[in-house]
């Protein structure tokens, strides 16, 4: 057979493929009838009640001389750890507000931090294109730093964000600006899977962020600058097991249902939404009205999101200062963080919230981190 013939043969099998995943798309989209909004107007659901007095920002965590880029929650639920551009990361007291621990990193362009699962160890990655990883145990040297006991190199472009696979410290997955997804064995530092790269499943564009699902830790999902987020299983690494559109700009931040059946995105177009993993569908986008002649090119980008305990909030960061706590199954805001007093008066610009789900930490451009604490029967939000 002629290289010729070959080539036709090719573009013949991909044009049926083309023609059968089209053919998919459009079955799949004749049997999503409804979203969550929708269905939840049926069965006659309202908004939740909720006002600036049931989440007050009762703590400022001063400290850092530049931008907050990046803060992760202990599992024990009273420490916090945050990277910022005066190139330290913080680990703070959540309930006295003081600091144990500023380690100065080798690279001061961070980007991401974690918390290792048993919070002896904090890991970070920025533009040094590697992830550091630091005990806490260790004694501090001359100057007062503690050395960095691992440093996990094999990306080819910044780490834009890593976490620790839960219940697992010695297990940690990374997303970097070189489209991919690294699963590393921290206590050897070795790669054990590459997600993405050369693989025609993975990432077009940087990843900026990663989610690990609480309830599987073998699956994780990535957001990306394609526009996509991707979800992957961690013994699957050649292709990604389903590929989520829907956003027309950076994917920025992506988070875990806390049921582990659906995840969340946030992106440039101003929009937040909700995936289901098993089906593959879009179940709700969360996105305020324009107002009309808004330019749509100028709303705020979505820089982080969190879920509540329950899944029945979510907190919404944005580029403007904003922090919106929606409603999921209602589709609406219930309150503007950024409109109370004591909010924050730049970019916030990550945020998390406690392993109990009694807290909402935020961290912003205005150098500082606030706490966040639900008041009564809120808690369990």
């Amino acid at each position: 057979m002629s290289v010729a013939e070959l080539k036709e043969r090719h573009e013949a099998a991909t044009a049926a493929v083309d023609s059968l995943r089209e053919r998919l798309r459009q079955k799949r989209q004749m049997l999503l009838d409804n979203d969550l909004v929708g269905y939840s107007r049926t069965q006659g659901r309202a908004a939740i009640s909720f006002s600036s007095t049931d989440l007050v920002c009762c703590r400022t965590l001063q400290g850092h001389t530049g931008k907050v880029y990046s803060l992760d929650w202990s599992p024990e639920r009273n420490r916090i750890v945050s990277a910022s551009q005066d190139g330290r990361l913080i680990v703070w007291n959540a309930l006295t507000s003081q600091k144990t621990h500023a380690i100065k990193l080798p690279c001061a362009w961070v980007m991401t931090c974690a918390f290792s699962p048993n919070g002896q160890s904090v890991a970070s990655g920025g533009l040094d294109s590697g992830c550091s990883i630091f005990n806490l145990n260790f004694q501090i040297d001359r100057d007062g730093n503690i050395p960095v006991a691992r440093f996990l190199s094999g990306h080819k472009g910044y780490v834009s964000s890593c976490q620790y696979v839960p219940d697992d410290e010695t297990h940690l997955v990374t997303g970097s600006g070189d489209q991919t997804c690294i699963l590393w064995d921290v206590t050897t530092g070795q790669r054990l899977s590459v997600f993405g790269g050369e693989f025609p499943s993975g990432h077009t564009a940087d990843v900026m962020s990663i989610s690990i699902n609480g309830s599987n830790s073998k699956m994780f999902v990535s957001g990306s600058c394609d526009s996509t987020a991707r979800l992957w299983d961690a013994r699957i690494a050649s292709r990604a097991v389903h590929t989520f559109h829907g956003h027309k700009g950076d994917v920025n931040t992506v988070k875990f249902f806390p049921d582990g059946q659906r995840f969340g995105t946030g992106s440039d177009d101003g929009a937040c939404r909700l995936f289901d993993v098993r089906t593959g569908h879009q179940l709700q986008v969360y996105q305020q009205q324009q107002q009309q002649g808004d330019n749509s090119d100028d709303s705020p980008i979505v820089t982080s999101i969190a879920f509540s305990i329950s899944g029945r909030l979510l907190f919404a960061a944005y580029s403007n200062g904003n922090c919106y706590v929606w409603d999921t199954l209602v589709g609406k805001v219930v309150l503007n963080l950024g409109a109370v007093q004591n909010s924050h008066e730049g970019r916030i610009s990550c945020l998390g919230l406690s392993a109990d789900g009694s807290a909402l930490c935020t961290g912003s451009w205005d150098r500082t981190l606030k706490i966040w604490a639900f008041g009564g029967h809120r808690r369990v939000m």
